[in-house]
């Protein structure tokens, strides 16, 4: 099923079907000579009865059995509105209801005093809306309309245009995510990165053999047991001309993750497709900065490799020197993500030297343990990128909460074979601990934080945002984080 907006001369259309915004004030001369008589009247008594109406309350009066009126209460003009969430709401009612056409009075905007943002609304439906079904033969075909009356009186079409690059790339996002491994491996995930290279985005593929050359061994020893490549993928926009240090955005692109030979359990292990939802979540932002046009210079790192079991695999035990030069022992092949970050975060570093730098990656289950699905753990050496950070996420409803880093955690990873291990055998602060050994690899101090969204890009239930599935987190807030403080 998909959704369609449409914008419309109110003078010429009539829909049956319409949703109308009401406040607690609103009066039932705002409608006058939009409806008739016996519809007004059933307002009016809906009006009546608002003060026992919960805030955001969505229902249909029905004058006729074929016509539907949807009433979406707003509350008091003092309770505080969500626009995005609302329109989503919007969407699944009229999805459950199955409503196929519907218009939204453009002229009731101004009898709410601005209370609902329709730009807004209508991306909380867009974002709600989406649908992986890629590989379905039978598709639904169906369509919701959601008509707009009035529009030019009531969208702003430079926002629109903002909005509409962001839910680009949100979706683009979900895309990877929700993709099988035997389609999304490395070798196609590099290919579709380069078509990039048409919305303006200077793509650069590190194959195996440069990788090689370079001193990968951390990232390329967890991609050696697969059949595909391994890669380092970097995407460059450079939205002003001025020569000032880009923002860096890094991402674990794990396309399957068996473990290795520290197998994980069967159960659940077809999940691991989304094991990449740190590059995704990079990608999608490198595109949604693209097509808005973002005045930033900026720079996403993407490691993408695949892990699995063969006879040329990693081995527990294994001793690799990273591209830094500092070696790592490999006590456990399922700590993987953290040795294709630690290569990727020293190269950007060193190459792009970068104001910053935010590392994205579904690193640890212990940060579901901690934080569940609610938010996604922050890591970092710097207090103002933090709150940067958790305010971005705060105002778009992607939160973080900010958790410790301390030298006794990082003493955890210390090893006697080599510079460090890569899991802390000890016990417990599993996500503080492999945070600490992503820091070692940040080697200039350069502002840095580190996200462990395991616990927030893929969802088994449907959010207040999306459907269900891959849940695109991450593009929103980092867009945001770019948006109020870098432009």
């Amino acid at each position: 099923m998909t959704l369609k907006i449409n914008y419309l001369d109110h003078q010429n259309s009539f829909f049956k079907n319409r949703a109308l915004f009401l406040m607690k004030d609103t009066k039932i001369s705002d409608f006058k000579g939009i409806f008739d008589d016996k519809i007004n009247q059933k307002i009016l008594n809906y009006l009546k009865k608002s003060k026992n109406i919960k805030k955001n309350k969505i229902e249909t009066i029905s004058p006729d059995f074929d016509q539907k009126i949807i009433i979406i209460f707003l509350g008091g003009k003092n309770e505080d509105q969500n626009s995005e969430k609302l329109g989503a709401k919007f969407y699944d009612y009229i999805k459950k209801n199955e409503i196929k056409n519907i218009s939204i009075q453009g002229s009731n905007f101004s009898s709410i005093n601005n209370k609902i943002n329709l730009n807004d609304f209508l991306h909380g439906a867009e974002l709600k809306a989406y649908e992986f079904n890629l590989y379905k033969t039978k598709k639904n075909k169906k369509e919701i309309n959601i008509n707009i009356l009035k529009s030019k009186n009531n969208i702003n079409q430079k926002i629109k245009s903002k909005l509409d690059a962001i839910l680009s790339g949100v979706n683009f996002t979900k895309d990877l995510v929700s993709e099988p491994g035997n389609i999304l491996h490395p070798d196609e995930y590099a290919k579709r990165l380069i078509k990039l290279k048409k919305l303006g985005i200077k793509v650069t593929v590190y194959d195996k053999n440069k990788l090689k050359k370079l001193g990968f061994n951390a990232l390329l020893g967890v991609g050696q047991g697969s059949v595909r490549g391994s890669y380092l993928v970097t995407m460059e926009w450079n939205g002003t001309k001025s020569k000032s240090k880009p923002l860096a955005f890094v991402g674990k692109g794990v396309c399957f993750d068996t473990g290795g030979y520290s197998l994980k359990p069967a159960r659940f292990m077809e999940d691991m497709t989304y094991d990449m939802a740190g590059s995704a979540a990079v990608v999608g932002l490198m595109k949604t900065l693209a097509l808005r046009k973002a005045k930033v210079n900026a720079v996403g790192a993407v490691g993408l490799v695949e892990n699995m079991v063969s006879g040329n695999a990693q081995r527990p035990g294994d001793i690799v020197k990273s591209y830094s030069g500092k070696t790592i022992e490999v006590l456990n092949t399922d700590a993987e993500g953290r040795l294709v970050l630690a290569d990727a975060l020293t190269f950007t570093e060193k190459k792009f030297k970068p104001k910053l730098i935010v590392d994205l990656a579904t690193l640890t289950g212990a940060i579901i343990v901690s934080l569940g699905s609610e938010y996604a753990g922050l890591f970092s050496n710097d207090d103002k990128l933090s709150k940067q950070l958790l305010k971005a996420g705060e105002n778009v409803d992607e939160k973080l909460w900010r958790m410790p880093l301390h030298k006794n955690f990082d003493k955890l990873m210390d090893s006697k074979n080599a510079d460090m291990q890569n899991i802390n055998y000890v016990g417990g602060a599993g996500s503080t601990t492999a945070a600490q050994f992503l820091q070692r690899f940040i080697i200039n101090k350069t502002p840095w934080a580190h996200l462990d969204i395991a616990g927030m890009a893929f969802s088994k239930y449907a959010g207040a945002l999306n459907s269900g599935g891959a849940t695109g987190y991450g593009v929103r807030l980092l867009n945001k984080f770019v948006e109020d403080n870098y432009e």
